[in-house]
């Protein structure tokens, strides 16, 4: 029963009879082009509809329309064009061509592109997006944090008696004492209010930004290593990390979820149209070439 409700449910996906139609087309095309049912190769149509886009794109690029001789040159070029691409296929220019190869797949990819984009989601597709997806929308643990740095350089070898110095007067009863003076200048503010654990580790590495997420906020703690040098610092607030709710992201899980579809429609597209096909691939040693058709 469960897999006649999963066979229903395949049959009743948009995605699988728009694959289906296409599949459906590219036959259709294969079979009329080999009977012969088509234009004489001698034979150029230039519709109207492709005057008119050469008119178009002659005004989009002068911001005027064409004169009766430019349009005689558009259309004359278009048609040199055609003869040449024709000429070129006819004598098989286009074989072992990398560029023209990538070309073609890459129009022929634009179709299943243009199926999948007709599918628009629904809130529990997206849902689901979020949930099976939840690190590349976690919403960041966020600091407010005071820090005092000491530079390596100018402390020498007093660097760690400077720093347990300074530590033991911040957390007794001087801590009111001018933190500015304990340490030495640095580019950086000493206070940063509720500032993103990436944006921590941008600043002074991700390193520091680990170390920050481990401390107990309410008290200092040090040493701390960033590029800087060495830091103590005193943690007042910690915002966790979260998995945000739907409605706080569906533009990104959208934008995400349509990628996925898109390369998952390539992928499904090129499976349909490989099965018309026998590929043998051959290699000096018969043990490769099975190997490599086993992993297609």
């Amino acid at each position: 029963m469960a897999r006649d409700d999963d066979m229903k449910r395949l049959l009743q996906e948009p995605l699988l009879h728009f694959l289906l139609l296409g599949a459906a087309l590219f036959i259709a095309y294969a079979r009329i082009s080999r009977s012969g049912d088509r234009r004489a190769p001698d034979e150029i149509v230039v519709t109207v509809g492709q005057v008119e886009h050469l008119a178009a794109g002659f005004a989009k690029t002068w911001q005027r329309a064409p004169s009766a001789a430019e349009l005689k040159g558009l259309i004359d070029d278009w048609v040199r064009e055609e003869i040449a691409t024709r000429e070129a296929i006819a004598m098989g220019l286009d074989q072992g061509d990398s560029v023209i190869r990538r070309r073609l797949r890459q129009k022929l990819e634009f179709v299943s592109e243009d199926i999948a984009a007709e599918s628009e989601p629904t809130n529990a597709d997206l849902g689901a997006y979020l949930q099976a997806h939840p690190d590349s929308f976690r919403v960041e643990p966020r600091l407010t944090f005071r820090q005092v740095c000491f530079d390596p350089d100018k402390r020498g070898d007093h660097l760690a008696r400077d720093v347990a110095q300074a530590l033991a007067l911040l957390t007794s009863d001087a801590a009111a004492a001018d933190r500015s003076v304990l340490g030495d200048s640095l580019l950086l503010e000493e206070s940063f209010q509720s500032t993103p654990v990436g944006e921590i580790g941008k600043q002074f590495g991700e390193k520091f930004a680990e170390s920050l997420v481990g401390l107990a906020p309410g008290r200092w703690h040090g040493p701390v290593e960033s590029g800087y040098g060495v830091h103590l610092v005193r943690v007042t607030e910690r915002t966790e990390g979260r998995v945000p709710e739907l409605a706080e992201v569906r533009d990104a899980v959208r934008r995400e979820w349509a990628n996925a579809r898109r390369i998952q429609c390539n992928r499904d597209f090129y499976q349909a149209l490989l099965q018309r096909y026998t590929v043998t691939v051959e290699m000096r040693d018969p043990e490769d070439a099975s190997d490599v058709a086993a992993s297609k």
